[in-house]
């Protein structure tokens, strides 16, 4: 559905994007991961027929972006990270007016436009002033007004950023839905944590290079037998740590007061033997949990290489 060919953008002396290959078949969930300024942002805009590239050629369903952009748009949906709308507008009206650059007839946009604003839960907002919406729902309203044309391929660019936690979380509702109806997306974040709940695959960029591309499954691979466990004592929190430091599978402890995060390297066995020694010992245990895998862990270690 999306394939990319050694594709740079430069600015001047500073590129962007250096030499970027990346397949998307249809029906997958793209995962595009990297700091600030990596090159995310860019890359989708080329991709979206906004910007053209130094070299290199992209292809969406067969069509080549930069020789046929008008053909390509049909095909693609794409939701900026930082974008306007016409606040003199209402809700419906806002969805009719970008249905109707699209060509599509009047008993059309009204359809989708209830359609895709149930979708975004925003159908009882639908006579409100587009300028009297949270932020939260202007985005959802972005993501509404970018699905008006039914398009095969979305391109998010960081759709919850600035959002808060209610937002992320009716965001990644939606997105789950549009997973459903398979929507071949690809969305960009600087969480990976985020990512790797929705996708099918991710991909890491770092100054502009692709440093790693593979399945999701793979990249939860390399947190096996590494685990974290958060640990609450009533006191001797002291004398915790001199224990935990002595145990050979134990890779760090963090914390402060009297809370511990603990790295280690084990089986689920070691853990049980861990909170039987710290029993043992008398050390007054509150809580004892293992923590999800330090996914943060694995995008340092497959962007050290680029760093370095």
């Amino acid at each position: 559905m999306l394939r990319i060919e050694k594709l740079v953008k430069k600015y001047g002396n500073f590129t962007a994007v250096n030499d970027l290959s990346l397949t998307l078949n249809r029906g997958d969930i793209f995962g595009f991961v990297g700091p600030n300024g990596a090159g995310k942002t860019t890359t989708m805009r080329v991709v979206a027929a906004l910007m053209k590239a130094s070299s290199g050629t992209v292809y969406v369903d067969g069509i080549n972006v930069a020789q046929r952009p008008r053909e390509a748009k049909a095909k693609l949906g794409y939701m900026p990270d930082f974008f306007g709308v016409y606040d003199n507008l209402k809700v419906n009206e806002y969805m009719d007016f970008y249905g109707s650059c699209y060509g599509i007839s009047l008993s059309d946009r009204k359809r989708r436009t209830g359609e895709l604003l149930e979708l975004v839960d925003l159908l009882d907002k639908e006579d409100s002033y587009v300028d009297t919406l949270s932020r939260g729902m202007k985005q959802r309203l972005c993501l509404a007004r970018s699905l008006i044309h039914n398009p095969e391929l979305l391109i998010l660019d960081e759709p919850a950023s600035g959002m808060d936690p209610r937002a992320r979380i009716e965001m990644k509702g939606i997105l789950k839905t549009l997973k459903t109806m398979e929507k071949t997306i690809l969305i960009s974040s600087h969480i990976l944590h985020e990512l790797v709940e929705l996708c099918s695959c991710i991909g890491v960029i770092e100054r502009g290079r692709l440093v790693y591309s593979g399945r999701v499954e793979d990249l939860m691979s390399r947190l096996e037998g590494r685990s974290m466990i958060r640990l609450r004592v009533l006191s001797d929190v002291d004398k915790a740590v001199n224990l935990l430091k002595e145990q050979p599978y134990i890779t760090e402890i963090n914390g402060e007061d009297n809370e511990l995060e603990i790295g280690y390297e084990g089986e689920q066995e070691d853990m049980a033997r861990l909170l039987k020694l710290l029993v043992e010992n008398d050390i007054p245990v509150i809580s004892f949990s293992e923590i999800a895998g330090n996914i943060e862990k694995v995008f340092l270690e497959v962007t050290k290489s680029a760093g370095e």
